[in-house]
């Protein structure tokens, strides 16, 4: 694997990670509330979050890198 890959690999495993666990808990605290059990109500809907989350970002960062370049040329 080239250093390039690894870098991009590296960099939407930790952006999924830190965007599904920012939104899992503020969308948990939302709906359920900071309530006995919101921890482990957190925990499941990170773990569902975060695998969503990475093929997304693994899909969505070229697209965006490529639409930020024509808009910023």
């Amino acid at each position: 694997m080239t250093k390039e890959k690894k870098l991009q690999l590296s960099f939407a495993l930790i952006m999924s990670m830190f965007m599904a666990l920012c939104m899992s808990g503020i969308l948990t605290a939302l709906n359920t509330g900071l309530s006995d059990g919101f921890f482990l109500r957190w925990t499941r809907a990170f773990l569902v979050a975060w695998a969503c989350a990475f093929p997304l970002v693994m899909v969505f960062a070229p697209l965006t890198r490529k639409i930020v370049g024509r808009l910023f040329p």
